[in-house]
């Protein structure tokens, strides 16, 4: 039996840390103190019901997409769906947009709840980003700091490759991907992680995922396991098959920038201007993002205590 739904608020006092099974959220949100303890409320009780509803429809979800938008009806689902749409030609199922769909659901439940300056959900490195006017974000990305401001349109970051959490067809070390959502960002970033390839080269090292894992939306498709050290000639066609297909992307419409990187190589399409001052890591051990929430919640700033919103 699957261990019931857990927040907490982390040992900084500021940011919101919500699991249950497979989900694993870093949330952090700027504004009065009444407005982020709404905010946080709003997100632990959304979040509740989540894993259920997406188990509820996780047969169709794990069905590669087709014209019929999937038959499926939950907002997060659904969201998935949309978000795979464009890429039907290659085969993918909404699974690929899961972690980004589950951010942009909890982030929107924040934003309904009250009003805050700045908010993002973190689930396992895809975010979902909240700006008010005059707001901006700080993110590390493979082609170095980027700053996105609240002009831009970007509101979803996501990273994927082969060495993540993620099986990938393909041999990018990560490629990071700005998109109007982050629902949209994770398929992207999928699907030109799996560009990033060399189709036939010996020195990729494949295995069905069914054989890894079962119950896999992937099935019998071969999926990257091992690269051996590349020349600098493959590193380059390699990179060259995946931003072309980014630059597709991009002209499309369907995301804003992506940033590719192998072999300790980066190429990118157009990104937004650098940002010149520290970017603080978003994962769950170090400094949030976002600086100036007060520390309003101060009574588990020194360990991880279970959070409640009437605390």
């Amino acid at each position: 039996m699957m261990a019931e739904p857990q927040a907490m608020l982390l040992p900084d006092g500021k940011r919101l840390h919500l699991n249950h099974g497979p989900i694993d959220l870093i949330i952090e949100a700027d504004g009065a103190r009444e407005d982020i303890r709404a905010t946080y409320a709003a997100a632990a009780s959304r979040f509740n019901t989540v894993l259920t509803e997406l188990a509820s429809e996780l047969p169709l979800l794990r069905r590669e997409i087709s014209i019929r938008d999937h038959d499926v009806t939950g907002d997060i689902s659904l969201s998935m769906a949309r978000a795979v749409f464009p890429f039907r030609a290659h085969r993918v199922t909404p699974m690929a947009a899961v972690a980004g769909a589950v951010a942009d659901e909890i982030l929107r439940t924040m934003t309904r709840a009250a009003k805050l300056s700045r908010a993002y959900v973190n689930n396992g490195g895809d975010i979902a980003l909240h700006l008010a006017d005059g707001e901006s974000f700080a993110i590390a990305a493979p082609s170095g700091p980027v700053n996105i401001t609240s002009n831009d349109k970007p509101r979803g970051i996501a990273t994927s490759g082969w060495r993540g959490r993620s099986f990938s067809l393909g041999i990018a070390d990560a490629v990071t991907v700005l998109a109007g959502t982050a629902a949209e960002a994770d398929a992207a970033a999928t699907l030109i992680a799996n560009a990033v390839d060399l189709p036939y080269s010996p020195k990729v090292k494949r295995q069905p995922a069914c054989e890894i894992a079962p119950d896999s939306d992937l099935k019998d498709r071969r999926v990257t396991i091992a690269v051996a050290p590349l020349t600098a000639q493959e590193t380059q066609d390699a990179l060259a098959r995946g931003l072309a297909f980014a630059e597709r992307c991009v002209s499309s419409g369907l995301i804003t920038a992506a940033a590719l990187m192998l072999n300790g190589e980066v190429v990118r399409t157009s990104f937004p201007p650098p940002f010149t001052g520290e970017v603080p890591s978003h994962r769950r051990g170090g400094e949030g993002p976002l600086r100036r929430v007060p520390r309003h919640l101060s009574r588990a700033r020194e360990r991880n205590e279970p959070w409640s919103p009437h605390a």
